[in-house]
């Protein structure tokens, strides 16, 4: 019989940015790689359960500038970047099925499938699910589902700033802050195909409905991201309920 209560407590999810996959330097990828494969060994070692949902990066922006050569409507342009995002998460999945790991097999189309798939994986990797949810949406719904105790946000910035660091020098990092107050900085209307934000507004939302904590860091070191599964203080944003 499994222990539902033990299980939920080792199961965490992970928002994880496509641009992560795919770094400028061919031997940033290589490392990054082998990061996230010791990371896996690791965390299957210690009973973990992890679901991750993955970005669609550079193929999904890629193919949506394409897309938009012959048609606009937003449905359909979301249709394609998911359809880069399962293509991540297939690279993902072959490469830790490769080193043995105890990975789903299928690539899930929905966060309740997903979530059914972790009692039986210790690793569950998905993409996007529904044209206009991103990938922050999606891990939010999928850690909702599977009962696990909060998201972890992992992209290519090292918090939630109080404003664009892109467009402002002086933006500053937040080490802590309230799911209010991560509303007040992203809104929480949905982004349009192409688009970005430190969080995902719907996924803001999501988490305020849910009362669910967030952690958001930078996932180009896999430490950060270990640190906060496990429950250890780490660089980036803790995001409370309030």
């Amino acid at each position: 019989m499994v222990d539902l209560h033990a299980l939920l407590m080792t199961t965490h999810i992970v928002a994880l940015g496509g641009s992560l996959l795919r770094p400028e330097e061919a031997e940033k990828r290589s490392q990054w790689f082998g990061q996230l494969r010791q990371l896996a060994v690791h965390l299957e070692g210690n009973g973990r359960r992890l679901g991750i949902v993955v970005g669609g990066g550079l193929p999904a922006r890629e193919g949506i500038t394409l897309a938009r050569s012959s048609f606009t409507e937003p449905y359909r342009l979301d249709t394609v970047g998911i359809a880069a995002t399962r293509l991540n998460a297939t690279i993902l999945q072959q490469s830790l099925l490769d080193i043995g790991c105890n990975v789903c097999p299928i690539i899930p189309h929905s966060t309740d499938e997903a979530a059914e798939l972790l009692l039986e994986h210790n690793f569950v990797i998905m993409g996007g699910t529904t044209p206009g949810h991103t990938t922050d949406a999606v891990a939010v719904a999928l850690a909702r589902d599977s009962g696990a105790p909060h998201c972890v946000i992992a992209t290519n910035v090292s918090h939630v700033h109080d404003s664009d660091p892109r467009t402002n020098e002086s933006a500053k990092p937040i080490e802590e802050m309230t799911l209010a107050e991560l509303a007040e900085i992203t809104g929480l209307e949905a982004l349009g195909p192409g688009e970005s934000a430190a969080v995902d507004p719907v996924a803001v939302k999501w988490a305020i409905d849910s009362g669910m904590r967030l952690a958001v860091l930078d996932g180009r070191d896999l430490t950060l991201l270990e640190d906060a599964i496990e429950g250890r203080p780490f660089v980036g944003t803790l995001v409370r309920t309030e």
